[in-house]
């Protein structure tokens, strides 16, 4: 890791290997007795419903249809357990913000999230997605609030950001840092990605390995081509 905490190259050619190892569903859990054995580094991607957490989980294991983007934004109201590799689980949370379920229904499966969150000891980081194109909104605290409290380390990732000009990116990474910078639990760097266009992809899987403490096995690179 260079000394401004990104990456060089061969942390992003390495964190490249792992994530084009075989990726696989695990299953979806309703309860957190259902959940499976905390016994692989797990990390966490949440967010508004529709703000493309399918679309980046795909994106980073370089498949189109391993999670599965639902019609009517809202309807992921399990945990879903991603393995990659046998050696990290990607997690899909339930998202928010949306309207249209029953408010005890949604109610239910937030609160899911939230004692996932709370109790998962091999959780090693969530992340927030936040549309490019709309930025931090009042509906976005209650989540950064519930890291907060839990005490886990999350991280901005900011998706679609193909949508804008490359200027107004930067701008509003620099905004979103801001603030966030009293949030004790946020992780001060904030990640601009495009699940359309690729860009900032490899960035977040060396993020994802760096967090798990993953080396990859780089020796056997042509089993994963």
């Amino acid at each position: 890791m260079k000394t401004d905490g990104t990456f060089d190259e061969a942390e992003i050619e390495a964190a490249r290997i792992l994530f084009a190892r075989q990726a696989t569903f695990l299953m979806g859990a309703v309860s957190v007795d259902g959940l499976p054995p905390a016994d692989m580094p797990e990390v966490a991607f949440a967010g508004r419903s529709n703000v493309g957490k399918s679309s980046l989980i795909n994106a980073l294991v370089g498949h189109k249809k391993l999670a599965r983007a639902s019609n009517e934004p809202g309807r992921t109201r399990e945990v879903n357990f991603f393995v990659l590799d046998d050696v990290i689980r990607l997690v899909d949370l339930p998202g928010y913000g949306w309207a249209r379920a029953s408010k005890v229904t949604t109610k239910k499966f937030q609160n899911l999230g939230r004692d996932y969150l709370r109790g998962r000891v091999n959780l090693k980081r969530a992340y927030l997605l936040i549309d490019a194109r709309h930025g931090l909104k009042d509906v976005d605290k209650e989540p950064m609030d519930a890291f907060d409290k839990a005490a886990v380390s999350y991280q901005i990732i900011l998706t679609k950001a193909d949508k804008m000009k490359p200027a107004e990116v930067e701008a509003l990474v620099a905004k979103t840092q801001a603030a966030i910078i009293k949030r004790p639990a946020a992780f001060p760097r904030v990640l601009s990605t495009s699940s359309e266009k690729g860009f900032g992809i490899p960035e977040l899987r060396a993020e994802i390995a760096a967090t798990c403490e993953i080396v990859p096995r780089i020796e056997s690179d042509d089993q994963a081509e």
